[in-house]
């Protein structure tokens, strides 16, 4: 039997080991700024609407209840713009990177296929196209592009890692070729509550799409913006002939969000106090880090959204990366995310107020 997993890359995150070792021996203990994982409680009214949905024996649906549709559809309107959207074009998943490594599968794409995605990408992406076997093709601008044999198109915006916001009529010109060419679009737009310098526009939004959803889809997650990244409450929104088609494969495969999950999901959908109340959090975490990282020399890049600053000392990323462990501070080198990242770090501001704080000392 062939091994799957021969297909895919060295998992990255193994070779950061050694540098996480360094920056634990510090006397002060590890900021680890390296994954960007939640660290903040998850909000009370979540925690709440969990616990009241625990007696919960029976199977959940794949489609989720029709109180989650609603929650998901209002949202989708309201937040993303994409006033004319329905139950019939939300569904959601157990976590956004289950369905990000999983989507070419599920989709049929294979060997003469092609599974596109930005240069400097989230790994997942190109793991996707691997599982299945079609052929993983980077890209600056999508439209330059050759067309033939691209079956599926990611879009991220905002990026991870670089924070870099896709202008709204940049999505309009894409949207257009995309679809002259047949192309189906996927966008992560994970990050689209954490706009500081850009405000972040779903490809989903009336403006871009022109009302209808025919051959795009928007990957939307609770982790961040609710710091629900435990819970793996996920959704995507748009073409409703694609959403129906991944409903009757997730069936089958019993890829169910829980039931208590799709119940938290409807409370943090319904409430944005808390979500701007994170926002706060990560504001400040990442002013006193992007202040601390350019007065020791860095240069910060992009980073107009999201939850990293992409930062750079134009020296070899994994250079910096020994550099900071030795002040106890662990950040993810940029080649993770793509060769174009050799140079860079990413820097998450997730760690907790007092490691940050911690970590602009160290940097002073």
């Amino acid at each position: 039997m062939a091994a799957v997993s021969d297909r895919l890359p060295a998992f990255p995150w193994d070779k950061l080991e050694p540098y996480k070792a360094t920056a634990a021996a510090h006397a002060d203990g590890i900021v680890d700024l390296s994954v960007g994982t939640p660290v903040d409680p998850v909000p009370d009214l979540i925690q709440r609407a969990l616990v009241a949905a625990a007696d919960s024996p029976g199977y959940p649906t794949v489609w989720g209840t029709p109180a989650l549709r609603d929650a998901i559809t209002g949202w989708v309107r309201g937040r993303l713009g994409a006033s004319a959207a329905g139950h019939r074009n939300v569904l959601p998943v157990v976590g956004s990177k289950e369905l990000v490594a999983w989507l070419p599968t599920q989709l049929g794409l294979g060997a003469g296929d092609k599974v596109a995605y930005p240069r400097l990408a989230y790994p997942t992406y190109e793991v996707g196209a691997r599982l299945c076997g079609a052929e993983a093709v980077v890209y600056d601008d999508p439209m330059e592009l050759d067309p033939a044999g691209v079956k599926l198109l990611w879009l991220n915006s905002p990026s991870n890692p670089t924070g870099k916001v896709i202008p709204k009529e940049d999505l309009v010109r894409i949207v257009a070729w995309a679809r002259e060419h047949g192309i189906l679009v996927f966008s992560d737009e994970c990050y689209l509550e954490l706009g500081w310098e850009a405000e972040p526009v779903s490809v989903l939004h009336d403006d871009v799409c022109g009302g209808s959803y025919e051959g795009l889809v928007a990957v939307h997650s609770l982790s961040k913006r609710s710091n629900l990244a435990g819970y793996r409450a996920a959704f995507i929104a748009g073409d409703a002939a694609v959403l129906g088609e991944l409903l009757e494969i997730r069936k089958h495969g019993g890829m169910m969000t829980p039931a208590p999950v799709q119940a938290a999901t409807v409370a943090a959908l319904g409430d944005d106090a808390h979500v701007e109340e994170q926002r706060g959090r990560y504001a400040a975490r990442r002013e006193a880090l992007r202040t601390a990282l350019e007065a020791h020399g860095f240069r910060i890049e992009h980073s107009e959204a999201s939850l990293y600053l992409w930062a750079t000392r134009d020296e070899p990323c994994w250079d910096t990366v020994a550099h900071l462990a030795e002040l106890g501070i662990l950040v993810a080198p940029g080649d993770f995310y793509g060769v174009a990242g050799a140079n860079f770090v990413r820097v998450a501001f997730t760690a907790t107020d007092e490691r940050v704080a911690a970590a602009v000392k160290r940097l002073g």
